[in-house]
This record gives structure tokens, sequence and C-alpha cells, in this order.
């Protein structure tokens, strides 16, 4: 007798299968099975079974299915398999061997026990037939709930860590070729999964295909930072070094040495096969290295597009970087479009990512940001590509003023005013040159064959890069065509685009080739990518826009990738290059006229619901379909594809969902803007994306304005709020909120009008108004608003910083009680957090320390990261006041990272404060007062004056021995930041003032 749960659920007796009943009876056994011999509480089985809304009757139930269960084993098995009824739940006894998962991970367990005893050929006996092909998933067409939709990807990801362990068995044992295949659907699967990528680069290396190594290398590192906004480790970069030597051969690797550094460079993959231009790029290569010691070096490359600008400039760079050793950075500006242009506060923003700046560290106020730009790029000898620039004014913000750094932008406009020099103003290529390219891309051999058909068609490509690659691309996969054929096949094609030559030829007869021969619905789907502003669509985005089925949209998609007129950019996401992009927006022009408005309205509701589906594991869903008024969605068929909790997929429309509020907005959907803006705020909330909520809710803002929805102005006014306030924006995040008080007083909601005040609460404490702040809390409770978790952590915390910790501990309690009665867990640790950080400062510091950790556990528990750094600082001020000063000083460091990676400023300050206590007391006095003037000058940029006063006791503390009168001054700003706010530390700074000079112990 054995259970088997890889692919779907059996219990197999002999040859039979035993029926097991009902679907959730079915998930009640599955449980059971992968947590065989443990117990299994009732409140487990419940939360699997009825993960959103449990019915009353669920704990009955579980019972009855249990009890079904238990009688089917005992009366067909051996007594092998038995369930167990215990206090709490259940318990399925077995032997683990009587089970497939569990035989499968003993195996899995075993192989990399053999793997590190060093027996590589064991390894592949054991796992050979365990992972190649590997199995099916675990409960195969069964929806579970989360528990084993966990276990499901645990089994998924143990598989992959096999597989991945019998390719590495392979390449111990120098079968390689072996490895290969095994690796190489795997790995391109999982492009972030950096150990799949290395093991297929090493394989690839040792079967002698360095150039395949490469290809891998770039796809991985394309997915990386696109994705994550991260560049590849060490492992991936050592490998691309040792793909290069191999392929340039032993003379070129042995210039390198081991030890050489890797510069962080973000230039993406261009052209290998670059021909022509050499006295340009001797000319641009011989410039640069010879100013760019006495100051920024800025060089302007225009054209018209696809002349080669992004080529010339990648190339150039990537030869330049032995000059500027310390990086080499990009940025796609995306000029040619008004709607998805980059601003240059974005911009900005994505530039000092790539050169390593902590999200935390980059200002949100434009002229602060600049200023760190600048900064940062002092003492670096870096390149920098800014593609695509629009104009003049979207790049001077973005130049630096002094040190060694080297400018490369590319334009289809002339831009005279950045540089004394004039641009280099980009033509096509030379007959010469583009033979050359045609060459490289169909082989020598074949041009030679029929040159003058070679040379009618670089002509009729109008020796224009762009279309000579899609002509000899075309002809690279139809070895049997001379390229005469192709040539005449062109030139029986109509021109579109007229504006887009070189010379007397248009590069559409190129695109329209590929075009022409596509059936209707094909057509249309490709001229939809013209009609919309998303810089990138996903086929049930594509089955919205064109109101096709999903499957046939899908098919639809694959053939326009073969033909070359759409791009596959990642499995399942589509785009164009720009000039197809422009021909697909000539042709909707020209087609599509009445139908392109309902086409939008479908694809900008497929979205908003998409958005919605997707954030419900972070966002009330019952608040948010009430705020945006949610209708029905247009085709609920294609939500399917939308997993609930996919914030990869959100993370993937970042720039797609500002380019649709805009274009929502320039287009006449209004509602449709603001909809977009709200529905995408607890994701930007909640990754740190401030720039992109201030962006498309200032757009919704516009569109609800235009609209005249009062309702809808709130509610932007409401969460342009709440970016102002995380980036330390309060005068701004204050009026938002006024407004909304003004707006929904008006409107007769009270409630609502009541919510924003609470909200201006928190402004109030956080800019040192601490009255006003209780004020607001005590009101909305003597309103008998709705909701009062929203209410009792602020009013807490106001009592707190008030110093009145008995009313504050009495407050956090019935927080903690109404959290404990709504089974609320992120308000659960949040009461725990807030009750502990009375306790320390109260003294009672093993109180404290129960609280702190019990909050943070529950806060890992949950995955919740919100206020883990006011935790974390406060735990290690415990540590402190019980004398562990090491590790009060690693809970130091915690809180600090966590602060600077959630963005807030005013907890950043904190963070420091309470370290430069640390600091003080461990004897380390300098690091003490760097610390506070650090914790002073975030402070002091944002008006938090709390943090303020605490960071110039801190310095006056340190000041007090040699330079009294200094310190005296220092005290008395406190003293009056302390005496405005009412809060408690005045008393002391009062007695300090008033009596001999003293120093902290």
């Amino acid at each position: 007798m054995e259970i088997r749960v890889v692919g779907g659920l059996s219990v197999r007796l002999g040859a039979v299968d035993l029926a097991l009943g009902t679907p959730k009876q079915q998930l009640v056994l599955a449980l059971l099975a992968v947590r065989v011999n443990q117990l299994v509480t009732l409140h487990d089985l419940v939360d699997e079974l009825w993960p959103d809304d449990p019915p009353r009757s669920a704990v009955p139930n579980v019972r009855m299915y249990a009890a079904n269960l238990r009688r089917g084993l005992d009366s067909a098995g051996d007594g092998r398999l038995r369930i167990v009824r215990e206090p709490g739940g259940y318990r399925l006894l077995a032997d683990e061997e009587l089970i497939d998962i569990h035989r499968l991970g003993a195996r899995w367990r075993r192989a990399r026990e053999l793997m590190r005893a060093g027996e590589p050929a064991q390894v592949v006996t054991g796992l050979r037939d365990a992972v190649a092909p590997g199995p099916a998933p675990l409960l195969a067409g069964i929806a579970v709930g989360p528990a084993l939709t966990a276990h499901r990807e645990a089994m998924d990801q143990e598989r992959r860590s096999a597989l991945e362990l019998l390719a590495e068995a392979y390449l111990a044992l120098g079968r390689a070729e072996l490895a290969v295949p095994l690796l190489r659907e795997h790995a391109a699967g999982q492009r972030l999964r950096e150990r799949a990528q290395a093991l297929l680069m090493r394989a690839l290396i040792e079967t002698g295909d360095a150039s395949g190594a490469l290809a891998v290398y770039y796809a991985a590192r394309d997915a990386l930072t696109e994705q994550l906004g991260l560049r590849p480790g060490d492992e991936l970069e050592h490998l691309r070094v040792a793909a290069t030597n191999a392929r340039r051969g032993p003379p070129e690797a042995a210039h390198r040495t081991e030890n050489s550094r890797t510069p962080t460079n973000w230039l993406p993959r261009t052209v290998s096969d670059f021909v022509g231009r050499e006295a340009l790029v001797d000319g641009l290569l011989c410039d640069i290295t010879e100013t760019h010691e006495s100051g920024p070096t800025v060089r302007v490359i225009d054209g018209m597009a696809g002349c080669g600008k992004t080529t010339l400039a990648l190339h150039v760079a990537a030869r330049l970087t032995d000059v500027f050793s310390d990086g080499q950075l990009f940025i796609d500006l995306r000029g040619h479009a008004e709607q998805t242009r980059i601003r240059p506060a974005s911009a900005l923003d994505i530039l000092l990512r790539q050169l390593g700046v902590p999200a935390g560290r980059i200002p949100a106020r434009f002229a602060d940001r600049l200023e760190t730009w600048r900064q940062e790029l002092t003492g670096r000898r870096v390149v920098v590509v800014l593609d695509n620039a629009a104009d003049s004014a979207q790049i001077e913000p973005l130049l630096p003023t002094h040190g060694s750094v080297a400018v490369l932008v590319t334009s289809r406009r002339r831009l005279l005013a950045l540089t004394e020099r004039p641009p280099v103003s980009l033509a096509v290529l030379t007959e010469c040159e583009a033979l050359e390219l045609l060459g490289t891309l169909i082989g020598r051999r074949r041009v030679a064959a029929d040159p003058e058909g070679a040379r009618r068609l670089v002509s009729f490509c109008g020796c224009l890069p762009l279309a000579v690659r899609l002509a000899g691309t075309r002809l690279a996969h139809r070895p049997d065509w001379r390229v005469s054929e192709l040539v005449d096949r062109l030139s029986r094609r109509p021109m579109f685009l007229p504006g887009l030559r070189a010379e007397a030829r248009s590069v559409t007869e190129a695109f329209a080739e590929s075009y022409e021969p596509l059936g209707a619905a094909a057509k249309r789907v490709f001229r939809s990518f013209g009609l919309v502003a998303g810089n990138h669509l996903d086929s049930a985005m594509v089955a919205a826009l064109t109101d096709l089925p999903l499957p046939q949209a899908a098919d639809l998609l694959d053939e326009l990738v073969d033909r070359h007129l759409v791009e596959e950019a990642a499995p399942g996401r589509y785009r164009l290059h720009d000039l197809m992009r422009r021909y697909a927006t000539e042709l909707a022009r020209q087609e599509d006229r009445v139908p392109s408005e309902r086409s939008v309205r479908g694809l900008l509701d497929h979205v908003l619901h998409s958005v919605v589906r997707v954030s419900a594991v972070i966002e009330d869903g019952q608040l948010i379909a009430a705020q945006l008024r949610l209708r029905a969605p247009l085709r609920s068929d294609l939500l399917d594809c939308r997993a609930i909790g996919d914030l990869d997929w959100l993370e993937e429309q970042r720039l797609n969902l500002d380019g649709f509020v805009r274009q929502a907005a320039q287009d006449g959907h209004e509602a449709m803007a603001w909809r977009l803006a709200r529905a995408s705020w607890r994701f930007s909330y909640t990754r740190g994306y401030y720039d992109d909520i201030t962006a498309t809710h200032e757009i919704g803002l516009t569109a609800a304005r235009r609209s005249g929805d009062q309702h809808a102005i709130a509610l932007m006014h409401n969460y342009l709020a709440s970016a102002c306030v995380r980036t330390g924006s309060y005068r701004e995040g204050s009026a938002h909120l006024h407004a909304v008080v003004s707006i929904r007083t008006a409107l007769g909601d009270a409630e609502g009008a009541q919510r924003a005040r609470v909200n201006l609460g928190v402004v109030h404490w956080l800019t040192g108004r601490l009255q006003q702040s209780l004020e607001a809390n005590r009101s909305a409770l003597r309103s008998d608003v709705s909701d009062t978790l929203p209410v009792l952590p602020n009013l807490g915390l106001t009592l707190r910083y008030l110093g009145r910790y008995d009313e504050s501990l009495a407050v956090h309690r019935l927080h903690l009680y109404v959290a404990r009665i709504r089974q609320d867990h992120f308000h659960m640790s949040n009461a725990l957090g807030h009750l502990g950080g009375v306790r320390y400062r109260l003294g009672q510091n093993l109180q404290a320390e129960r609280l702190l950790r019990a909050s943070l556990a529950l806060r890992d528990r949950t995955g919740s990261g919100f206020a883990r750094a006011e935790t974390l600082s406060d735990l290690a001020g415990t540590c402190r006041q019980l004398g562990r000063y090491e590790e009060a000083l690693r809970h130091h460091e915690a809180a600090v990272e966590a602060a600077t990676v959630s963005g807030e400023r005013h907890v950043q300050a904190e963070a420091r404060n309470e370290l430069a206590l640390t600091l003080w007391v461990t004897g380390r006095r300098k690091e003490a007062a760097a610390m506070f003037q650090e914790a002073l000058t975030i402070s002091t940029r944002i008006a938090h004056p709390y943090e303020q006063g605490r960071a110039l006791c801190g310095l006056a503390d340190h000041l007090e021995d040699d330079q009294p009168a200094e310190a005296r001054r220092y005290r008395q700003r406190a003293l009056a930041i302390f005496d405005r706010m009412g809060a408690p530390e005045r008393h002391e700074l009062r007695r300090r003032l008033a009596g001999p000079p003293s120093s902290r112990g």
C-alpha cells in the first residue's frame, strides 16, 4: 500500500486505486501525507480547505472528512497507513517509504551527501531517473490551499536543485556533453536562478561552445537587470571572462589576471559584428581619452531612427572600459514617445541605483538627488550612455559637472545646447560598409555569388543598418534564396511612413515584406501594438486589446515572432523595436481609426482588473473595490492567467502602468486613469516606488478634476499624501490631506473625512505637533469611527512621544486585543512592537525584550517588513540597557539596513540616533558623534524635530569637554524643539543647562 502525491493524488493497494471522496476530503489526505507522522492541527486543515472565508461548519466538516478517510484506510489497508485523531488535530502514521514524495526527498538528500563526499558517479546513479525527465508537479490537477502550495513550490525547488546537482556530477566526471541537454531547458526557464546559468555556462565552455556560454550570460544579465534591477554575481562574471577568453584564444587570455576587478557594467548586449564607422569610432575614442582628465566629456550622437546611434555609442563605451574602469552605465530615456519618456528625476534614480547607491539613500527632492548624483561621480572613472534623448531639457540635469566621466548621448534630434562641440551626426552606412554587414549576416561567399543582387539589396535598404539587418536575417533563414530574389520580393511591396527615409529609400518596404503575407487576424494583432503606450504586452493583454480568445492571440503572437515583426523579450512578453512600433502605429492610423478607442478601453480594463487581482495579497479587496467603484471585467476569461500574489508581474508592468495611466488621461478615459493609479498604489508603496506614485496620481488627479468626480479627486489627494509622508515631504502631504478632509466633508462622507484627519495626525506627530496629533486621534475615537485599528497605534505612539507611558501602554494593549479578536497578524505584530517600545523607554528591559522578539517573530512568520526597522532599533536599545553591547550593535546594524531599504527617512534618523547611544556607552565616541551628525542631517532635511533634538543632545555631549559653549548652544536648540513639542526630554535638558557640565555615561 502506498500514497502518491507526485502528479495526482492516489492511494494504491496493489494495482487498485482507492476512492478518496470529495476534493476537500482529498486535500485533507494530501496535507496529512506531506506532513506524515506530524500533527496537523484543525486550524491548519481549515486554512488549507477554505483559505479565504471558512464556513461556520468548517471544523465539523474537517472532522467528517478525516473520519471518512480513516475508515477507508482501515478497511482497505494492512495497518501500515493509519490516521489517528489527537488533541487539536490529526496525524497520519506511516513509514515515509510508503509516500512517494518522501522517497524522492530521501534520494535527493542522499545525493547531496554523496556529492559532498566526492562520489559524483554514485550521484549520477541515484539521480539519473529521478530528475531527467523531471517528475510531475505535486498534486497536479488539484486546487490546493496555502500550505500545500508552499509544499508544491518547495518540491519544485528541490527538484531543480537535484537537477543541478546531477549536472554538477556530470561536470565532475568530465561528461559536460551530458550536462548541456539536461541544463539547457532548465536554465532557459529559470533566468533569475544564477546557479543554473553558471552550470550551463561551465558545461558549454567545457564542450567548446564559448559563444553559447556568452549567450547564456547575456540572457541572464538582461533578466536580472530588467526584472530585479541587479547585475550578475561574481561567479557569472568570472565565467563570462572565461568564455570571452576561450573565444578569443590563449594570447588574449594571457593578459588577464585572476585578481582583476569586475566593474559595474550596465551596458546592454550589443551586436558582435560591428562594422564600419572606423574613422568615427577612432575619433571619438581619441577625443574622449585625451580630454577626460580635465573634466567631464560629453559627446552627442544624433541621426535618423535606425541608423545605428545606440550601436555606435555602446561600441565606443565598451572600448572605453579600460580607461573608465569604475563603471559603465546605460539608460534608455525613451525620448521618441511622449507617453513613455523618462523624466530627469526618474533617470537619476535609475543611474544612482546602477552605481550601487541603496534606495534609501536616494533623496526624494530633485535638487538633492541631483547633488547626490554629482557627488557619487566624484573620484570615479565612469562612462555613461544616455540613449534616445528627447531634447536638451531632458539631458542637461543628468550631466556631471566635474570628475573623470564620459557621457555619450544619442538622440533623433540635434541637441546643440549640451556641449561646446557640434554633435556627431550619424549618416547611413557607406555601400562598402553595408555590404560588409550583409556578409556577416548571410556569409561572404553568398554575397560574392550575387554581387549585383547584394548591391541592389543594400541600396534598397538605403544602407540603413536596421534595414540591412532585417533583410539579411530573412536571407539567413532561407539559405536557398539568391539575394536578388529577396530584392525582387521587396521591390513589389508598397511603401509606408515616407518620413523614415535614407536618401530616396524607405525602410518600410522591409517591414512590409513580413507584414503583407499575414492573415487578417495576425495583421490586426501586429497593428494593435501601435495603439498603446506600453513598452511590452503579454498575450492576455493582446487578447484584451484585439478581443480575441487567448489561445488564438498566443498563436498569432508566435507567428509574428517567427516573422521577426515582434520580439519576445521574455517568455510570454512581447515588444516591438521602435521603428516597428512606428510602422504599426502608422498602419493602425490608416486601418483602425474607428475600433481603436474600443480596443484601448478593453486593454485598460483588463490591466485594471489584473492589477486588482494580483494585488489581493497586499491590498484589502473590499476596500479597493469600493474605492474604485469596480464593475465586472469586460473579459473575465483573461483574468485566469493572473495569479493572486504574482508581484513579479506587477514589477514587470511597472513602466507599462505609468504609460497606461498617461494614455488613459490623454485619450479621454479619465475614470480609467485615476483607477489605474489607485489600483497600483499599494504595490508601489510597499516597493518604495514613490516617484511612480507621485507621477501616476498627479495624472490621475488631473483626470479626476477634468471629469469633476469629487470622490476620485479625494482618493488621488489621499494617496499622493502617502508618497509625500514616506519621503519626508510633510508640508505637501499635509496639504493633500487637508484637501481630502474638505472634499469628504462637502460630500457628506463623515467617515472618509475622519480617516483623513487620522492620517493628518501622523503628519502632526512626525512634524512635532503632538497635541494636534493627540486631538486628531482622540476625535476619531470619539466619533465612533468604524475601524479603530488604524487609529489606536497612532494614538499610542503620540502618547509615547509625550512621555505619557501608562496611557500609551493602555492604548497599545487595546490595539493588541482588537487585533487578536480579528486575527489580524499585521496589527498584532505592530501592537507587540509598540508595547515593547514603551517598556524599553520605561527601562523594563526583560518585558521589552520578550515583546519585541515576539513582534519580530510574528513579522517573520507573516513576511511583513512594515516597521521592522523601528522594532529592531528598540530591541538593540534594550540589549544596550541590559549590558549586551555586541548583541545590541548587531541589532543596530540590522535596523539601519532595514531603515535604508524601507526608504523612511525619519526611521533612518531614529536608527542612527539609537546606534550612536550604544557606540557612546561602549567608548567609541568619535563614531557616535559621526552617527549623531548623520541623524541630524537626515532629520533636519525632512523637518522631523524629535530626532533633531535627540541628535543635538548627543552632539552636545560630544562637545562638552572641548567646546562647552558650543555644547550649551546645541542643548538650547534641543530644548527649544522639545519645549515646542511638549516632549518629556525637556525636563532633563533644563536640569543639564541649569547644573554643572556632565557627560553621558
